[in-house]
């Protein structure tokens, strides 16, 4: 499959505005016409390979900050979006969307915006929400779902906490055990750490100035808490700052951010970039091993991995995604082309489902998805127990991937026929903007197609997708 042209010219005006250029010097700079530059800059013409190397030259740039990987998932969301119901018109050509996306970003996100706006309004009209005649009734975006897109538009890599983390870790590293060296830290600031029988988790006590740590959680999950409440008390003012940058519209969503802020210092420290990154290439990304070395989960491994995007030093993009039982995505994130569905589950048809069918075991999957790309995923059952008996089980499955063309640095790639193209299970984002026509698992039709409907013939599906 040919590589796609590179259409970045956002990214150009961008760099060109940080360093302080007119176009004319820009151009010189980077060794083409002034009507070349204008060009690319308004994506009339593709990013070719010597101003990719200029650009990398004279500016210092990550040239993969160039992908495309924003804009796509700018496409996917608008995608999703226009297939609400309300759109009844035919949906936008893709190449006016990608369009959008890539010279008009800004615009593109009040889209998405906009259309949460209405949709939370309707289902709120339609359960008949009391508080529509209230003055504090004006819509506003989820806190949970503002805080999600925060983090999934800064491809989940947030570079100042990562390295105040990592700084963390190894200043601390004569302990040679992060646990300890996080009680040790705690424990210079007054604040003494208790573990005690009790079903909360981590508790903190101002007042006594005790942090209180469950027995009955893992080894894993009490020293991801403790880490967490170092970021809370040692790095507020950086979680704060960041915060500010963020400029979120509720407090809510601040708050929200602020513990996202606090589990991602919790995870980098428990998993310092170089020294994780670098055991990820050494064990071509095993799992079991790298929650061996590091004393973490296989969750915590999959998220950290995914968030290995630090301009200079990338690492494989993963996605990495949480689902429940019914199906529900509780965690997402894709530093990868694959976008997932921003409203409602995953894909059927994905191993991510089939993980609860077969707990304790990893599972592999060979998918593509509608757009023609390829992907390594392997899954399994994730289950959190209360730590005593008639607490409730939590249950979820995993899955971390990547493009197939990272095949060769994962182990658990090994043994794959990634060169078979029928190897490959067919998946998609949701049914309601997947253009497969033919698709065994298809809850509802596909918004932009036209649908024939023969009442003396029945498939799988009671009706044709033309």
């Amino acid at each position: 499959m040919a590589a796609p042209k590179l259409y970045a010219g956002a990214k150009l005006r961008e760099v060109r505005t940080r360093v302080a250029l007119t176009q004319k010097d820009f151009a010189a700079k980077l060794g083409v016409s002034l009507p070349y530059l204008n060009q690319m800059e308004n994506n009339n013409r593709p990013v070719s390979t010597s101003v990719v190397l200029s650009l990398a030259q004279e500016f210092g740039l990550d040239v993969t900050e160039l992908s495309s990987g924003d804009g796509e998932r700018l496409v996917s969301d608008m995608r999703e979006a226009l297939a609400d119901p309300v759109f009844s018109g035919d949906m936008p050509p893709l190449a006016d969307l990608r369009l959008a996306a890539s010279n008009a970003p800004a615009l593109a996100h009040a889209f998405i915006d906009l259309h949460r706006a209405y949709r939370q309004t309707h289902e709120r009209l339609a359960s008949l929400d009391e508080a529509l005649g209230r003055e504090d009734a004006r819509a506003h975006p989820s806190p949970w779902e503002e805080v999600r897109d925060f983090f999934h538009y800064c491809d989940n890599y947030i570079d100042a906490v990562d390295r105040a983390a990592e700084h963390f870790a190894t200043a601390q590293g004569r302990h040679g055990n992060i646990r300890v060296a996080a009680v040790s830290a705690l424990s210079h600031a007054g604040i003494k750490v208790a573990f005690e029988d009790a079903d909360m988790l981590r508790r903190y006590d101002s007042a006594a100035r005790v942090l209180h740590i469950s027995t009955r959680a893992t080894h894993q999950s009490q020293t991801f808490q403790i880490l967490l409440q170092v970021a809370l008390l040692r790095q507020n003012a950086l979680l704060d700052a960041t915060l500010d940058l963020a400029r979120f519209q509720t407090t809510e969503a601040r708050d929200i951010a602020k513990i996202g802020l606090a589990n991602y210092f919790a995870g980098a420290a428990l998993m310092p970039y170089a020294a994780f990154q670098r055991a990820a290439q050494e064990t071509r990304h095993d799992l079991e091993q790298l929650a061996t070395g590091f004393g973490a989960s296989i969750e915590q491994v999959c998220h950290r991995l995914s968030t290995l995007q630090r301009p200079g030093a990338k690492g494989i993009p993963f996605f990495f995604v949480r689902v429940d039982q019914a199906g529900t995505i509780t965690k997402r994130h894709s530093a990868t082309r694959l976008q997932f569905a921003r409203f409602g589950g995953a894909c059927p048809l994905w191993n991510v489902h089939r993980a609860f069918e077969q707990p304790g075991q990893f599972l592999r999957q060979l998918a593509e998805t509608p757009d023609g790309v390829r992907y390594v995923s392997l899954a399994r059952d994730v289950s959190k127990t209360g730590g005593r008996f008639g607490a409730p089980v939590r249950r979820y499955a995993i899955a971390l991937g990547c493009e197939v063309k990272h095949a060769p640095d994962l182990v658990f790639a090994d043994g794959l026929d990634v060169g078979r193209a029928d190897a490959f299970e067919p998946i998609g984002i949701s049914c309601r903007i997947c253009e497969r026509k033919q698709c065994h698992q298809r809850s509802v039709p596909p918004l932009e197609r036209q649908l024939s409907v023969d009442p003396d013939t029945r498939g799988v599906l009671p009706y044709a997708v033309n």
